[in-house]
């Protein structure tokens, strides 16, 4: 952590899971090792993975277990830890995936740059390595293009990658009056939603793991079907939002209240 950061309580990790196995614990241990508090929200795991993190909880006041009845989505999981972390206080948090794809010394520097920053998302830029999956740098890459076409933003970084800091009411008023954005959609539909209402972005570079003991739940035909047709409506919805966007840039006035979203 930089030595001249003094860390904000009013900001979080929060960990979604759903089945991750074993990893969960050593990413939570892991995580908490250099930010606290840590919210992880179960989304109806079966599997007992949630298991060890609910009793450490219960010795560790800097760690917060929820759980949803069932499994409804990444993005149903995330807004309810972002509605229970509002509700006591918070107002920034990091999301961090569970299955150790993210590396917890990049937390930090996320929680610096909001800080500097408190209005801006926060978008992480995966720095791939060598085993990277050449389909994964590809559909990243095509996803990546479709985003900027929809906000208008030639900067606009990563829209898949799930390592992310968001102002959480921004990301609250963004999705509340959608029905998408709750299962694999999330980070595609908060992106651009986000950008609509006018947050500002950020990116910085992230580290990618792929560890052998990974658990992923992406279907390849159900997600990429879903992403296709997000990006329809977000295309189709984007002509009417577009004139608006050119207008308050121009102007320079953000089409929304942004003392809202202050931390």
């Amino acid at each position: 952590m930089p030595a001249d950061y003094q860390p904000d309580p009013r900001r979080c990790v929060v960990i979604p899971t759903y089945n991750t196995g074993p990893r969960l614990e050593q990413t939570v241990r892991e995580v908490m090792a250099v930010w606290q508090p840590v919210i992880v929200v179960d989304d109806g795991s079966t599997d007992g993975s949630t298991d060890a993190v609910v009793r450490l909880a219960q010795t560790e006041p800097g760690l917060h277990a929820l759980a949803q009845p069932r499994n409804t989505g990444k993005g149903a999981a995330v807004l309810a830890a972002f509605h229970y972390a509002v509700d006591r206080g918070l107002t920034h948090a990091v999301v961090f995936d569970a299955d150790g794809q993210h590396d917890p010394g990049d937390i930090a520097k996320f929680m610096q740059a909001s800080a500097e920053h408190p209005l801006a998302l926060v978008m992480g830029e995966p720095q791939f390595g060598d085993d990277a999956p050449t389909s994964h740098i590809i559909g990243h890459g095509m996803a990546d293009f479709l985003t900027k076409i929809e906000t208008l933003r030639r900067g606009m970084g990563d829209s898949l990658f799930g390592l992310r800091l968001y102002p959480m009411l921004a990301l609250i008023q963004a999705l509340r009056r959608i029905r998408g954005g709750r299962r694999f959609d999330f980070d595609t539909q908060a992106v651009v939603r986000m950008s609509w209402l006018g947050v500002p972005t950020m990116n910085l570079p992230a580290i990618v793991h792929y560890p052998k003991d990974r658990v992923r739940h992406f279907g390849y035909l159900r997600d990429n079907l879903l992403l296709l047709r997000v990006h329809f409506w977000l295309l189709l919805r984007g002509i009417f939002v577009w004139p608006r966007l050119i207008f308050h840039r121009a102007s320079k006035a953000p089409p929304f209240d942004a003392a809202k979203y202050r931390g």
